[in-house]
């Protein structure tokens, strides 16, 4: 009699196979769970926009400084260490950030971070008496549950006072349109 060469196998081996596929059922399962509970977390939590959970304005002080805030949500915070400033036209001449408060971070160990709010003076390296200037400002914080955002930049225009006038109103940031090119 002749054979077709396709062999089904050993017994022995067809239940090892079976033994195989039940394991990989159940850890494929086990990861559609761990992903479907996250994912409820993130929906549960309503993460706000970027720029909410860190809304930035600024305002002309005097002719030579700018004050600039961070409004932080609750249940956010900035890292110290990733703040940075410009000014254009012209240049900052030393901006100092007030000490922030220390937290051992899962992402970046220990680290100085903000939370609620963050009011920086920005000098400015020449007066620019009722000149226009635009502020950026970048920056990078999390949410309390472990999500952290990617750096952004937030930039506003404001009018500086004359030489003696009163200090100008904050300036706040307009939310950033999205791209589809981006």
């Amino acid at each position: 009699m002749a054979s077709n060469g396709i062999s089904t196998g050993s017994v022995r081996k067809r239940a090892i196979d079976r033994a195989c596929l039940l394991r990989l059922a159940l850890a494929v399962a086990s990861i559609t769970s761990t992903l479907g509970a996250a994912s409820a977390v993130a929906q549960e939590a309503k993460l706000l926009p970027n720029e909410r959970a860190f809304a930035f304005s600024a305002r002309g002080v005097n002719e030579r400084t700018i004050e600039a805030r961070f409004i932080i949500a609750d249940g956010y915070y900035l890292y110290r260490d990733r703040i940075k400033f410009t000014v254009e036209p012209g240049a900052l001449a030393g901006a100092t950030l007030p000490p922030g408060k220390l937290k051992e971070d899962q992402f970046f160990g220990k680290v100085e971070t903000y939370r609620n709010q963050l009011v920086v003076k920005l000098p400015l390296d020449v007066a620019a008496p009722g000149g226009a200037v635009t502020v950026g400002a970048e920056s990078q914080g999390c949410a309390d549950i472990g999500v952290c955002y990617p750096p952004q930049l937030q930039k506003v225009t404001l009018s500086l006072p004359a030489a003696g006038g009163r200090p100008g109103m904050p300036v706040e940031a307009a939310p950033q349109k999205k791209s589809w090119l981006q």
